[in-house]
């Protein structure tokens, strides 16, 4: 067998770039992202300080949902190898099943089930009714999604990856038309309004906000629950895929023969891997109706409630929550610019075609991700588990520490 020939010098400095593009493409999408989600909303509102700041809060409160529903599915593609492409089911259960917990009963010309938000505040003190009714809707709403993952894993996951994916979509698609035609179960195409928000009565004052506009300033309030609960769902999947559990799971998505012949039940752990992903959806879902306060069948198309989860795990990078946080932030704030490029005075070949570039925008980032980057912007870490790091923490330095010299003494 003959060694292989030494690297020509051309060949050497295209690797090195190569790598150095590699590594230089994160921080550079990031600063480039984040300078114009920060500069054109300032530019366009004539750098007020005020609009400015609600504009970016806004922004910043849906990627931190956007972010928990990419988790969601992280755990079940990234981790555990299982194909959804009806992320959408759960989402629109999970959004629904939050709004009718904390709605009050039906009334006039609305129709829709549920309506116990006004039975749940039980709690004579401690102002529960600003936040225990919304605790049922987010358990409620992670309950829901995990019983509907559930019943969907018994049939599904035997399936190759291709069926999985048909019938997976198509049950996003049948619960949505359900959602559409049912008109006494979620109000139909007439949308469910006024959902209540958590801590509705709350406030953060501002130097610059208005007095008396509590909407200009419940904005920070929501924008900082959405964030805790991405902080809480992140720790909480890290500690779990950092356990035995999760190495399964892992063991699962690289060989499931392997696996099962490590005497793993297959079946149970990508279940569970599967209904775990469907109920962080669900608190996405419920996050995310809370912060609208309205829900329409229309919200929930294939492209904004799965495809675009999709892409931002892609080009976060599969098997890394860091790297799904990122995804959302870099997926929405293209977004987000290039729907700020309707308030210029462009072109009427190039304004009426925005729709259209918002989506090749999407498109292109996903191919010159995974042209420089295969594995997405944060690449999948290559960890055993959290205790064998702190135990290698804790023994390293006594391991290393110089022996004492004979001479010395």
């Amino acid at each position: 067998m003959k060694p292989p020939a030494a690297l020509s010098a051309d060949a050497l400095r295209a690797r090195v770039a190569r790598v150095t593009w590699g590594r230089l493409i994160t921080p550079l999408a990031f600063l480039a992202v984040t300078a114009a989600v920060v500069i054109m909303p300032a530019e366009r509102s004539g750098w007020n300080l005020h609009s400015t700041i609600n504009v970016l809060t806004f922004f910043g409160t849906f990627v931190a949902i956007y972010a928990i529903l990419t988790i969601g599915l992280n755990v079940q593609w990234g981790y555990t190898g299982v194909f959804n492409f009806g992320v959408m089911a759960f989402f629109l259960v999970g959004a629904y099943t939050a709004a009718i917990i904390t709605k009050d009963p039906a009334s006039g010309v609305d129709q829709y089930v549920g309506g116990f938000g006004d039975k749940l505040d039980f709690i004579p003190a401690l102002d529960s009714e600003q936040w225990l009714p919304f605790l049922f809707g987010v358990a409620g709403a992670a309950v829901i999604a995990g019983a509907l993952a559930f019943l969907l894993s018994i049939p599904t996951l035997r399936l190759r990856e291709d069926y999985l994916a048909i019938v997976t979509i198509g049950i996003a698609e049948l619960l949505r038309r359900v959602t559409i035609e049912e008109k006494g179960l979620v109000n139909g195409t007439r949308a469910l309004k006024g959902i209540p928000r958590p801590l509705g009565g709350w406030s953060i004052p501002t130097p610059w906000g208005r007095l008396g506009d509590e909407a200009d300033e419940y904005k920070f309030v929501i924008f900082f629950i959405a964030v805790v609960v991405l902080i809480l769902v992140y720790i909480a999947v890290e500690r779990g895929i950092r356990s035995p559990w999760g190495r399964v799971l892992r063991a699962l998505r690289e060989d499931e023969l392997t696996t099962a012949a490590s005497g793993k039940n297959v079946f149970s752990f990508k279940s569970q891997g599967f209904v775990l992903g469907a109920m962080i959806m669900g608190v996405g879902g419920a996050i995310y109706a809370y912060a609208n306060s309205v829900l329409s069948p229309t919200t929930f198309s294939h492209f904004f409630a799965t495809f675009i989860f999709w892409a931002m795990l892609m080009v976060g990078g599969s098997g890394n929550n860091k790297g799904a946080i990122l995804g959302a932030y870099m997926v929405w704030g293209l977004w987000t610019v290039t729907a700020n490029l309707q308030g210029y005075d462009l072109p009427s070949a190039l304004s009426d075609r925005i729709p259209f570039i918002r989506q090749f925008v999407v498109g292109a980032l996903i191919v010159v991700v995974l042209l420089l980057r295969p594995r997405g912007l944060l690449p999948e870490e290559r960890r055993v588990s959290i205790w064998v790091e702190r135990y290698i923490k804790l023994v390293k330095p006594a391991a290393t520490k110089p022996e004492a010299s004979p001479l010395s003494e």
